[in-house]
């Protein structure tokens, strides 16, 4: 089913969980988010978010309870269970304000990395499937190979991809014991709640499993390692996860040889979804995907391990 045509029942939804228990209602609406993984709409205080097709209930059932038993630092579902959509799959969630995009300096690190922190140290609940990073990195190759495979920038990254063990390709389990991971760490993935100005709280549960802790910190250590985020912002997030007890290094000196692996990877998906995006819309990379596109290129010319500072 098409997005537009799962809009109105969708809204519904939303509209039925927002007016639920409230003694009045804002009526803010608007439609978040449209894309092929999916379609999440808002009615005043309640989202509600249709997953991709082919979901499976299962995993997606046991994700949402994991948010709920961990409301201090995921956000919790307003239904307990995902209920059907044709041929989609449905949560309700509450609003949350999200990071505002245009104001960096103001963006939450530090609320970020204790959080992964806390998650980190949190026990996964039996039964639980693997995080699903490095599934998400592989897609995003796939991608690349089916939109750009004669791209000049696919071969660098392609290369990169090359060097991650087994495990970042998704293509062997990952090492373990496993802990409880959030799988796609980004900015866009924090809200405040109760908004505008409750306490930070992650959210998207598509891909919290059981997994390499230092893969939601693969994001911003790639982007510190390619230059695309200041040291001074990644030293407050080390810094505050190391203070919170987060697993993922070690908890004095160089982080690097843990965090290796992972901003390694997070920097190839990156890259791909940057170039099969250009290319599907018609245009060259921009500076800030060539520099990231350049990062692979140097990467395939220095396989890991590397050495004790991150790549300049």
């Amino acid at each position: 089913m098409t997005a537009d045509a799962l809009l109105p029942e969708l809204t519904a939804r939303a509209v039925r969980a927002a007016h639920r228990d409230a003694d009045g209602c804002p009526c803010e609406a608007g439609v978040l988010a449209v894309r092929p993984d999916a379609t999440v709409v808002r009615h005043a205080g309640a989202v509600a978010k249709a997953h991709a097709p082919g979901t499976d209930p299962g995993p997606l059932a046991l994700r949402v309870a994991t948010a709920a038993r961990l409301p201090g630092i995921l956000l919790p579902p307003l239904a307990p269970h995902p209920a059907p959509l044709h041929d989609r799959l449905v949560t309700l969630w509450p609003y949350g304000a999200p990071v505002d995009p245009d104001d960096p300096d103001a963006a939450p690190w530090e609320a970020a990395a204790t959080l992964l922190a806390r998650l980190h140290r949190s026990p996964a609940p039996p039964g639980l499937p693997p995080m699903r990073g490095p599934a998400k990195a592989a897609q995003a190759i796939a991608r690349l190979v089916a939109a750009a495979p004669d791209h000049p920038a696919a071969p660098p990254v392609l290369r990169a991809w090359a060097t991650l063990p087994a495990w970042a390709r998704a293509e062997a389990p990952m090492p373990g014991p496993g802990r409880l991971c959030h799988g796609d760490l980004h900015l866009g993935q924090l809200v405040r709640h109760p908004a505008p100005d409750g306490p930070w709280k992650l959210i998207d549960v598509d891909d919290l499993g059981a997994g390499v802790p230092a893969w939601d910190l693969g994001r911003p250590a790639a982007w510190f390692a390619c230059g695309l985020l200041p040291p001074e912002a990644w030293s407050r997030f080390l810094a505050a996860y190391r203070a919170a007890g987060g697993p993922a290094v070690p908890a004095t000196g160089d982080p690097w040889a843990a965090l290796d692996t992972a901003a390694r990877a997070l920097t190839v998906q990156t890259a791909a979804l940057a170039v099969a995006k250009a290319t599907e819309a018609g245009r060259p990379v921009d500076e800030v995907e060539q520099a990231v596109v350049d990062a692979c290129d140097r990467m395939s010319r220095r396989p890991p391990p590397l050495a004790d500072a991150p790549p300049k």
